[in-house]
């Protein structure tokens, strides 16, 4: 027997041993060598996942016999753990990808570079032997896309689509204006002088006589009022309303109808804002009014006599809280009247002085039988809103 025809002999014996399958004879000459390929190739993919050498399976020992071949499912893997990713790993993974953005918009930003200077070569040929340097291809390209955004701005204006916007936003800021006007004026004219005083009106003794004319008039030097007085009208808010346009008036009520002079309560009234829509000059003449302060001087100018009067009192009170106005009192007493806070009606401000000139010794006391009941106090006229829905 020859050595090569031993060798296959044994090499027979082993396989048939190894593979135990019931193959016919005639088909095992084919099989035998493929399923040798695969025990190899399987062997090798093992290796590979347990990291293990393993003895080169191509030269198979001829003192130990091949062990019996296992059926291995071709789905199952053996991995090892996943290894732990250290802190370089991620700071080399985020290096990676700053360097791959900054190459990627450095070839962005040269590309329309260049493309600019084509462009700029196409338009103008006797320039394009000039070489254009960075910064002037970026002014370029500034200026292109400034030219852009014009072109769309002026298409956006000649569309007619923002007309009825624009109307409707004019309209809303009519009304508004309508409707807070005296809101806004009179917070102004609280910082300005809401009236002209006149120099023989200022008083530097308030003890001294000083003969006046006929013509009643109130006069605060403190927040700039000289002011006509309008005495002896109704206290319905049409006549109110009415004497109020032309300066300030009496609000006499039953227990508070005096007169300068007399003892009681003489009430005079004054507008502190009204709409500018309004007549009338003395719209915001009490606009200033909650400046005075005890102690401040007030002069009331009646049947060309001058009455001096000193605040005692300031208080704020509801606008049907009439019966603030009605008390016993000995003395002549002076209450101003507005609405407060200025620029509304919410409230009423009521500011009391007492007369300290002339001697309140000769003053005569008022009397009434007016039984009138008066359920509140004059404040501004109506706003545009009410107007338009016919509220007073």
């Amino acid at each position: 027997m020859k050595p090569e025809e031993s060798s296959n002999s044994q090499g027979e014996m082993s396989l048939s041993q190894q593979w135990p399958v019931n193959i016919k004879p005639e088909k095992q000459t084919q099989q035998l060598p493929r399923d040798a390929a695969i025990q190899v190739i399987r062997l090798k993919i093992d290796s590979l996942y347990t990291n293990q050498n393993t003895p080169d399976v191509t030269k198979p020992s001829q003192s130990e016999k091949p062990a019996p071949l296992e059926i291995v499912n071709p789905y199952h893997r053996t991995h090892s753990e996943k290894p732990n990713t250290q802190t370089n790993d991620w700071k080399n993974y985020h290096t990676a990808w700053q360097t791959y953005y900054q190459k990627y918009y450095e070839g962005y930003y040269t590309h329309h570079l260049e493309k600019t200077k084509r462009t700029l070569e196409s338009q103008n040929p006797a320039a394009s032997s000039r070489t254009i340097s960075t910064d002037e291809a970026l002014i370029d390209m500034r200026q292109d896309l400034i030219r852009k955004v014009q072109q769309s701005a002026a298409k956006i204006r000649k569309s007619r689509h923002f007309i009825p916007i624009i109307s409707g936003l004019i309209v809303v800021l009519l009304f508004a204006f309508l409707q807070y006007n005296r809101l806004i004026v009179s917070n102004v004219l609280a910082y300005v002088s809401p009236g002209n005083i006149d120099p023989q009106n200022i008083v530097v003794d308030p003890n001294a006589e000083i003969k006046v004319g006929p013509e009643p008039r109130l006069i605060i030097p403190k927040i700039n009022v000289d002011v006509p007085v309008i005495y002896d009208i109704g206290n319905d808010y049409d006549s109110q309303m009415s004497a109020m346009s032309q300066g300030v008036a009496q609000f006499a009520i039953p227990g508070a109808s005096s007169h300068p002079g007399q003892i009681g309560n003489t009430v005079i009234a004054g507008h502190s804002s009204n709409d500018l829509l309004d007549i009338g000059d003395y719209k915001f003449i009490f606009a200033q009014l909650e400046k005075l302060n005890v102690g401040d001087t007030i002069y009331a100018n009646y049947l060309s006599v001058r009455y001096t009067y000193s605040v005692i009192k300031k208080e704020v009170v509801g606008p049907n809280d009439v019966s603030k106005l009605v008390y016993p009192t000995t003395k002549p007493i002076l209450t101003l009247l507005t609405c407060t806070p200025v620029g509304t009606s919410i409230n009423r401000l009521l500011v009391i002085a007492e007369q300290i000139s002339p001697d309140t010794s000769t003053s005569t006391k008022v009397t009434t039988d007016n039984k009138e009941t008066i359920k509140s106090i004059p404040g501004n006229t109506p706003t545009f809103l009410e107007r338009l829905f016919g509220a007073k």
